[in-house]
């Protein structure tokens, strides 16, 4: 038989290499709640064919909670499928696309089913560095190739947890709105900040560019929902909204989003958001707390400041990707850094996620991690 669910839980091995919410920080309750409201009252408009930007009354919902335009926002099937979406709409195959390094190595896959060619740009704690975009574009076009978009996670990376500041924000959207570059900011970790929220949006910045902002249900509800949100100037979501597809089958998870607006409207998003807040720092502090007391000497880390990931860097003697297996056979895994680069890499880095693990097994996973690294050097 086939399975259910994405993820894999090997006997005898911690699986740090999958961002995925525990089960106890599901908001099983309030969906409940909010499915049994819509189907009661709702049923009607929620069971059948949805409007192609998606219900109306979630739009203006949304559109007054983020300070935008109803025209400038459509409802998506999450960030990945608006991902997949944009690059129909903005890409032809052999475009080059600019992402951070590191950057989400499962929007790198996205790009390379669409032929794309990722160049990676560089940056530091503050986020990519501006003046190498401005560098970088000039230099791409001068050689005559076509720069389809410039990708980013600018609010707790994944992988990295890196923010970009608020200062390289507005100098990014300056530059993007000069230089007519159309930027994708992917805002799934924004709201999962645990001590100050970062900085506002990059489309806030210049409104009216090609600043295309999105966000998603799968990390600050359930990732089973796929259901997200897109905001973009109104003529790409009326190219988006006019597609074969939507006007066949109308908006996307049409459904759930009837579900999710009931949830809003029953004001249960805001104490769920906190909670999960919480439950995501006390996991983060607990593997902070392991890691500082199982790491060998030269293993290097930064706290993270929201999200679900804390990344590692290792002495330039040990490769992670070759040290992969032997971790495993030890009962522990990651993912190796190597994967979140478009090219050379990463070989002395890992991500952790916490956000899946009790905080038994963030402890006893940090203790085999930390024997094998050692053993390792």
């Amino acid at each position: 038989m086939l399975p259910d669910i994405q993820f894999v839980q090997r006997p005898g091995v911690i699986e740090f290499g999958w961002g995925h919410l525990a089960a106890e920080l599901l908001p099983h309750t309030e969906l409940l709640r909010a499915a049994t409201w819509t189907l009661t009252n709702d049923a009607p408009a929620a069971l059948t064919y949805g409007y192609a930007q998606g219900p109306g009354r979630l739009i203006a919902l949304l559109a007054e909670r983020i300070a935008i335009a109803e025209h400038e926002l459509m409802i998506t099937g999450g960030t990945s499928q608006a991902l997949d979406m944009l690059c129909k709409h903005l890409s032809q195959p052999g475009d080059v696309v600019l992402v951070e390094a590191p950057t989400y190595h499962l929007a790198l896959r996205i790009f390379r089913d669409y032929k794309l060619r990722p160049v990676m740009l560089p940056g530091d704690q503050q986020g990519v560095h501006v003046t190498a975009v401005a560098t970088l574009v000039r230099l791409l076009r001068q050689r005559g190739e076509r720069i389809a978009f410039l990708y980013l996670v600018p609010s707790f990376r994944n992988p990295s947890g890196v923010t970009l500041s608020a200062e390289r924000r507005a100098e990014l959207a300056r530059l993007a709105t000069a230089l007519e570059l159309t930027v994708i900011e992917d805002e799934a970790y924004a709201e999962l900040w645990y001590d100050l929220p970062p900085p506002p949006p990059i489309a806030s910045f210049a409104p009216g560019s090609m600043l295309i902002r999105l966000g998603s249900f799968a990390k600050v509800l359930a990732p089973g929902l796929r259901l997200g949100w897109m905001q973009a100037p109104s003529s790409l979501i009326q190219r988006c909204v006019s597609s074969g597809m939507l006007d066949s089958g109308g908006g996307v998870n049409h459904f759930t989003a009837h579900v999710v607006l009931a949830l809003l409207r029953a004001g249960d998003f805001e104490p769920h958001l906190l909670r999960l807040r919480n439950g995501l720092r006390a996991r983060r502090d607990t593997l902070l707390a392991a890691l500082a007391r199982t790491m060998p000497r030269g293993v290097t880390w930064r706290p993270p400041l929201g999200g679900f990931f804390v990344w590692l860097r290792t002495p330039p003697t040990i490769d992670t990707t070759a040290l992969l297996p032997i971790a495993e056979a030890a009962g522990v895994s990651y993912i190796p850094g190597e994967r979140f680069y478009a090219g050379s890499g990463g070989r002395h880095e890992l991500r952790l996620a916490f956000s899946l693990l009790s905080e038994a097994d963030l402890i006893e996973g940090a203790r085999r991690l930390g024997k094998v690294l050692r053993e390792a050097g």
